[in-house]
Formats: C-alpha cells, structure tokens, sequence
C-alpha cells in the first residue's frame, strides 16, 4: 500500500514539477466536470483497475467511479469498456498518461503470467515472479503477477536470503556462503542458487530453505532432484520460455520462477475517451 502511494507521488512529481499540467491548466477550466471511459482494446487479462482509481484520487477526492469490468477478468471480445469516471476533467486528463501506463503494463504482466500459468495447471508447481522489475514499480508487477495466477518470490533484499553465483565466489564455496548466511540470519528463508550437481551436492547436505537449479537442462534437474532428496524444496529458473516448459514439469519441483514475467511484457492496448 505505502509503496505503491510513494511510486505514485513519485511519478506525479515527474511529470508535472514545479509547472503542473500547463497544457491542461491552459485549456481546461478548473471547474469543469467531465466523464471518461477507459477501454481495453485487445484480449489480455485486466490488471489495474484499482491503480487507476489510486492515482485519479491522488489528484482529487471528488471522482465517482462505474467499475464494469474487474481485475483479473479475461478480456476476451475487445474493445471493452472497464472503467467509466465522473469528476474534474483537468484532473482526468493531468491522471491519464500515468493511469494508462501502470494499466498496460500491469495487463501485460498479468496476462503473461496467466500464459505460464495455464501452463502448469493440473500440477502443484508454482509461477514465481523474479526482482528484474523496473525500478519503483516493483508493487505494481507483483500485483499483476499475482492477478495472474502466479505467485511472488521476495519482496527484495531484505526479506529472504537468496545465495547467488557472486555471493558464492566471494564467500569461497557454497557450503561456507550457506554457514555464514545462517549464522548471521539464523531466522530468515535460505535459498541457494546451484550451478553444477557438485554444488547441488553441497548445498542439500546443509539442508537450505529451498535450492534453486539455475540454467539445467531438464534431465539434469531430474538428477538434481534425485541428488536432493527432499532435503530442501527445489526451484528452478533460467530462460524457460512458454515452448520450453512443458518439460519442466517433473515430479519434486517446487516452483519455476520466470524473468519474462515482468521484464518481458508487452504493454496492452488501452485507451481513455473524454465524455465532456
């Protein structure tokens, strides 16, 4: 919640500085109400619609809101109105661009997720989302990841332990990255990312949180899992794409986590019609 009220604030002082909207405040007269619909003009999932009324209120306490379609409806017969608004018409249009952009990013997101998704459906495996986010929106994609049907990783640095490549190289071995985080952190999750069957080995003789197999090939993971023994939960990620994932979907994985999630998306087409 703050997050997302602080990402908001942010991209109004942006946008507007010290000069406010001058192309609206040029044109509109600061009493004039209007009307505005938002539409969604191609097949996605809706991911958004709550931000949208978070930033028009950011600018005025006075909207009133018809809410037709909601988040996480499948848009199937586009264009679709999602969204009728009645308030100031300068604050309409001084909200737009920035309501327009969470909301086709986030749509993107959500219906990426809902591809992956629909991929693993019938199994237990879970869509995580990753921290290769564009900074500040991080709230606005997790909630579109979820929105979704996926699930969210860390929320970031600070919440979970996850022991990568570079952690490893500086600590001198996994064994001794995994000792020094749990001694320091003896309460938080401990995930560790393992390259090779070697580290894989080291890493569930000290029985990790979770182990997560980066950039395998499947029947590699199949041994990893073997390797594993139940000792930690098993995630898996690097460039598992919608063609390639099928094949992941083995017995004894816990999650699959996907970068594409967020920093792949396509933004969805939407538009705002003014209904002065």
């Amino acid at each position: 919640e703050r997050v997302m009220a602080d990402a908001i604030e942010l991209a109004f002082a942006e946008d507007l500085a010290e000069e406010k909207d001058i192309t609206t405040n040029s044109i509109v007269a600061k009493d004039l109400s209007a009307e505005a619909t938002i539409k969604v003009k191609e097949t996605c999932i809706l991911a958004g619609v709550d931000v949208a009324r978070r930033v028009f209120n950011h600018l005025s306490d006075s909207f009133k809101y018809e809410e037709l379609q909601k988040d996480g409806e499948r848009i199937d017969s586009a264009p679709v109105e999602v969204l009728r608004i009645k308030g100031p018409a300068g604050a309409i249009l001084t909200g737009e661009r920035l309501v327009l952009n969470l909301m086709q990013r986030m749509s993107g997101v959500a219906t990426m997720t809902r591809r992956f998704a629909d991929k693993v459906k019938g199994s237990n495996i879970k869509i995580l989302d990753t921290r290769k986010t564009t900074p500040c929106l991080r709230a606005f994609d997790r909630y579109a990841v979820a929105i979704g049907g996926g699930s969210n990783h860390r929320s970031g640095l600070y919440d979970q332990i996850l022991i990568k490549d570079n952690h490893i190289a500086i600590a001198g071995s996994i064994v001794k990255a995994i000792k020094k985080a749990r001694s320091v952190y003896p309460d938080k999750i401990i995930e560790v990312e393992a390259r090779t069957l070697d580290e894989v080995r080291d890493a569930a003789e000290l029985k990790p949180d979770i182990i997560l197999l980066d950039n395998m090939a499947p029947e590699m993971v199949q041994k990893a899992i073997e390797i594993i023994d139940q000792r930690a939960r098993v995630e898996i990620s690097g460039g598992i794409t919608l063609e390639t994932i099928e094949s992941y979907l083995i017995d004894g994985v816990y999650a699959i986590s996907v970068g594409a999630l967020t920093h792949s998306a396509r933004a969805i087409d939407i538009s705002l019609d003014m209904n002065v």
